[in-house]
């Protein structure tokens, strides 16, 4: 089976996060979700998110896109939760540059290989959700 893993906020889930689950899930079997914890997103968007981690991973079950939805890591650049799963792909939003970069820093750690794949853009000057929440 092909795991495929996305990280995201997931912060009022959106028609943009929808069609990067949908694209995400093409690539494979199985489409895990990691939602980031409350302190990541302070820590990534330099502002506390609009709903809480509890209430984040709820709206993303409701979507029924991704086969699985978990907690992220503690710590930003750790990558236990890839450890953890394991993913054959880890797919990145177009305006995940940064963090890509960094996680491609850290595939020699991995005992397996790990494919990385940046997902098309849908609509970003409507559904990015520093637009739509500000």
């Amino acid at each position: 089976m092909r795991k495929v893993m996305v990280f995201g906020a997931f912060d009022g889930v959106h028609e943009g996060h929808r069609a990067m689950l949908r694209e995400a899930k093409r690539a494979g079997d199985y489409l895990i979700a990691v939602v980031a914890q409350d302190h990541v997103v302070q820590e990534l968007k330099h502002r506390p998110p609009k709903h809480d981690m509890g209430s984040r991973m709820e709206m993303l079950q409701r979507e029924n896109l991704a086969d699985e939805i978990v907690v992220g890591d503690i710590e930003l650049g750790t990558y236990h939760i890839v450890q953890e799963h394991r993913p054959s792909v880890v797919a990145f939003g177009y305006d995940q540059d940064d963090f890509r970069r960094d996680f491609e820093g850290h595939l020699a750690e991995f005992e397996w290989h790990v494919d990385t794949v940046t997902l098309d853009p849908h609509e970003p000057e409507k559904y990015h959700s520093s637009i739509l929440h500000g």
